[in-house]
């Protein structure tokens, strides 16, 4: 329920409230123009948090937008987000104006099962919308010996940032329509190679480039494909 009257969200907040969480932020850095890296402090010992577990603010009175967590310290009461802003959009004014010290209510965090143990080889896929969730795969994915790689599309000015984000194992491509031609995929090394079929496939990010992605794996890929398209142009609010 990305959008919808205030006074329906008003009602899910008064049935919610006894679950609510209170974070402070206490430190934001601007990775890049479009990307910021935000930090809360609160109690989270009895918040269960996984790899693309994610929260939903109400970034205004009729708006509610999903974001992945990206680092969770239960213990030290941390936890973090990477999150794109873009042109005036409600999520992006919401998280552009935190600052340090600004106290945020919120329902528990939320999980998505991306992740299964057993699964040898990952690959990764999405944008600037996705660097949470890669981020919150690395450790898990390094701990735990999986082979892995991370195919990110972004903006040119954000072609640093993985590094930046200590990344590894990953491809940074520029966003220029080459996701959403399937004869492009279907000629990446990683699609053509038989190492790679038994992986699992996540596509995140641009829904179209996802579409795309998973249209092509269906016809190669012998491992599980979830895919999650977090945004469509001109959809406000997917």
């Amino acid at each position: 329920m990305p959008s919808a009257p205030k006074w329906v969200f008003d009602v899910f907040d008064r049935l919610l409230s006894a679950k609510s969480l209170s974070m402070i932020t206490t430190k934001v850095d601007y990775l890049s123009e479009t990307i910021k890296r935000i930090q809360f402090s609160g109690n989270f010992k009895d918040v269960h948090v996984g790899m693309g577990s994610f929260i939903d603010f109400r970034v205004s009175d009729t708006d509610a937008r999903r974001y992945t967590i990206s680092y969770v310290d239960t213990t030290n009461g941390l936890l973090e987000l990477i999150v794109h802003l873009h042109g005036n959009a409600p999520g992006s004014c919401f998280m552009d104006s935190l600052g340090v010290g600004d106290d945020v209510h919120i329902n528990p965090p939320r999980a998505y099962n991306y992740y299964d143990s057993s699964v040898e080889k990952y690959v990764i896929f999405g944008d600037e919308t996705s660097l949470a969730l890669v981020c919150s795969f690395l450790p898990v994915l390094t701990q735990h010996q999986h082979s892995f790689q991370f195919y990110l599309e972004l903006d040119e000015e954000n072609h640093h940032i993985p590094n930046l984000l200590q990344l590894k194992n990953y491809a940074v491509f520029s966003k220029n329509g080459s996701f959403s031609n399937e004869n492009w995929i279907s000629a990446l090394p990683l699609v053509q190679s038989p190492e790679w079929q038994q992986a699992n496939f996540i596509l995140t990010g641009n829904a179209q480039s996802v579409r795309t992605f998973r249209k092509v794996l269906k016809g190669k890929s012998k491992g599980k494909i979830v895919s999650h398209g977090y945004w469509l142009q001109g959809k406000k609010g997917l």
